[in-house]
């Protein structure tokens, strides 16, 4: 296998980590293993891009999958059992690059699927930061709410845009505040909300060359991500609720930062 298709060469990472980047994806560590890799996903943006194009392979594999009873289940379980690690991992070099390769996947199994979006990539990157951190019960956030103002002088900044922390008090959540993370094209901000009773939710932005993409929903698990971009921002809302509650928190929120969700029905 060539340097230009293996990720283990082509991204500077040893077999190893692509096993471990691998396992994180499809649920293999311990607890305790999840966790410290899911920090260091964090702060390694190379690394994150990485699961982010694993993550969206799978969710791509699984709607390619879906088409009936019968290829829900075997062709993702015969498609899991010939690929080894390697050859998975050699598909998911980048998000763009699965895409190809699913696009091709599909005319052998007879079903289309659209390439994978960058849209789609940087959804699985939110969802990851709200994964990491939303569990986090002693340092959720890198700068608290109670300096709310600095937070988004600090944010806008970094990310070299105007940023503003939409209310979700209707929704009885409160900001506890945000921190910076490394995004796929550049710095990526996140807000962390709460309410009451602990449940928390996150709003993930980050600049793109994008000026409006609609909205779009990532499941990972019981975590619900919906993402969409206005104005060359991108923001990706990451929870555990329902999605039709989520989608109306996002709605809001879209609208709040001056987007247009009535384009999304």
């Amino acid at each position: 296998m060539s340097d230009d298709l293996y990720p283990g060469a082509a991204s500077g990472f040893s077999d190893p980590e692509v096993r471990a980047l691998s396992a994180f994806v499809d649920g293999e560590l311990t607890p305790a293993e999840h966790r410290a890799l899911g920090a260091r996903l964090a702060v390694n943006r190379h690394a994150a891009i990485l699961v982010a194009s694993y993550r969206a392979q799978r969710a791509a594999l699984r709607v390619l999958c879906a088409d009936s009873a019968a290829q829900t289940t075997r062709p993702y379980a015969a498609l899991r059992t010939r690929a080894s690690w390697q050859h998975r991992a050699a598909l998911t070099v980048s998000a763009f690059a699965a895409g190809a390769a699913l696009a091709g996947l599909a005319s052998v199994i007879s079903t289309s699927v659209a390439p994978i979006s960058a849209q789609m990539a940087f959804a699985g990157q939110a969802d990851l930061a709200y994964a990491v951190y939303a569990p986090e019960r002693r340092h959720p956030v890198e700068v608290t709410a109670a300096r709310e103002g600095a937070l988004i002088v600090w944010l806008s900044k970094r990310l070299n845009r105007p940023l503003s922390a939409p209310s979700l008090r209707e929704y009885g959540y409160a900001l506890l505040g945000g921190r910076l993370l490394p995004g796929i094209t550049g710095p990526a901000a996140q807000l962390m909300y709460e309410n009451g009773a602990g449940a928390r939710l996150a709003l993930y932005m980050s600049t793109t060359s994008q000026r409006d993409i609609p909205i779009q929903l990532l499941r990972e698990g019981d975590r619900r991500t919906f993402s969409w971009a206005n104005d060359h921002m991108d923001y990706a809302l990451s929870g555990q609720m329902t999605e039709g509650q989520l989608r109306t928190i996002a709605a809001d929120v879209c609208s709040e930062l001056g987007g247009h969700p009535e384009k999304w029905r």
